[in-house]
C-alpha cells in the first residue's frame, strides 16, 4: 500500500503538480511583463532598441514561412469550398464563403502556426542559451530585472509582429483565393468580389487581429518562461525549445476555439 501511495505521489509531482506550477509561473511572468510595459513606457525606461531589434528578427524568421504556408492553405480552402458550392448550386456565393473562411479561420490558424513554430522557438533558444551561459544570473546580480530588460520587449514585439502577420495572411490568402477561383475554377471576378463585399464585415478582421494579439502574447510568455528556466546545457536548450513550441501550439489552438466560440455566442450572425 505504501509503495502504491508513493508511486501516486511521485506521479502527481512529476505531471499535474508541475503543470500547475508552470502555468502559475507563466501567468505571474506575463503579469509582470505587462506591468513593466505599462510602467516603463511613460517613464521612458522601455528598451526600445531591444524592441526594434526583436521586431526585425521575428519578422525576418517568420515572413517567408508565412507566405509558403498561407498560399497552399488558401488554395486548399478554395478547392474544397468551390467543390462543395458547385455541388449545391450556389456558385455565386463562392467569394463570400472562401474569403470569410480565410479571414475568420485561415489567417488566425496560419498566424498561430508561424508564431508558435518560428517566433516562439527563436525566443526560447535565445533566452535558453543566455540562461545556460549564466547571463541571466549575472543580470540579476547587477540589479537588472530580466523581465524588464528581455521579456517585456519580446512580448511587445511578438504581439506587434503577430498582428502584422495576420493582416499579411489575410491579404495573401484573399489574393490567392481570388486568383485560383478566377483562373483555375473559371469563376467570375465580379461575383467573387461582390459576394465577399456583401457578407464580410469589419468585425471579422477585428476578431482575427484580436486572436493574433492573444496568440503573440501567449507565445512570448511561454517561450520566455521556458527559455529562462532551461537547464542541462545545450541539450536542455533543445528540450526547452521543443517544449515551448508544443506548449505554445496547444495553447494557441485552444485559445482560438475559445475566442471563436465567445464571439459566435456574444455576436451571433444575422440571418439574411
Amino acid at each position: 500500500m505504501t509503495t502504491v501511495q508513493d508511486d501516486l505521489a511521485r506521479l502527481w509531482r512529476e505531471h499535474p503538480q508541475r503543470s500547475v506550477e508552470t502555468l502559475g509561473r507563466q501567468v505571474t511572468m506575463g503579469g509582470h511583463a505587462l506591468t513593466e510595459l505599462v510602467v516603463s513606457i511613460p517613464k521612458r525606461r522601455f528598451a526600445y532598441h531591444e524592441f526594434i531589434r526583436q521586431c526585425a528578427f521575428m519578422a525576418n524568421v517568420s515572413a517567408a514561412p508565412t507566405i509558403l504556408v498561407a498560399i497552399p492553405i488558401a488554395v486548399v480552402v478554395s478547392l474544397q469550398i468551390g467543390t462543395l458550392v458547385n455541388q449545391v448550386g450556389a456558385t455565386t456565393f463562392i467569394g463570400a464563403v472562401t474569403g470569410l473562411g480565410v479571414i475568420r479561420q485561415g489567417a488566425p490558424l496560419v498566424t498561430a502556426l508561424m508564431i508558435a513554430g518560428a517566433v516562439g522557438s527563436a525566443i526560447c533558444a535565445d533566452l535558453g542559451s543566455r540562461t545556460i551561459r549564466e547571463e541571466i544570473d549575472a543580470m540579476r546580480v547587477m540589479g537588472i530585472d530580466p523581465v524588464r530588460r528581455l521579456v517585456a520587449p519580446r512580448l511587445a514585439a511578438s504581439v506587434l509582429v503577430s498582428m502584422l502577420l495576420c493582416g499579411f495572411v489575410v491579404f495573401v490568402g484573399f489574393a490567392t483565393s481570388y486568383l485560383f477561383n478566377v483562373y483555375f475554377q473559371k469563376g467570375t471576378p465580379g461575383s467573387f468580389v461582390g459576394t465577399f463585399a456583401s457578407f464580410a464585415v469589419a468585425s471579422d478582421l477585428v476578431v482575427a487581429l484580436v486572436k493574433s494579439f492573444v496568440f503573440g502574447a501567449i507565445t512570448a510568455v511561454i517561450a520566455c518562461d521556458t527559455g529562462l528556466n532551461a537547464r542541462g546545457g545545450p541539450g536542455g536548450v533543445a528540450n526547452a525549445v521543443n517544449s515551448a513550441v508544443v506548449s505554445s501550439a496547444t495553447m494557441l489552438f485552444a485559445a482560438n476555439i475559445i475566442i471563436t466560440q465567445l464571439y459566435n455566442t456574444l455576436f451571433p450572425a444575422e440571418v439574411l
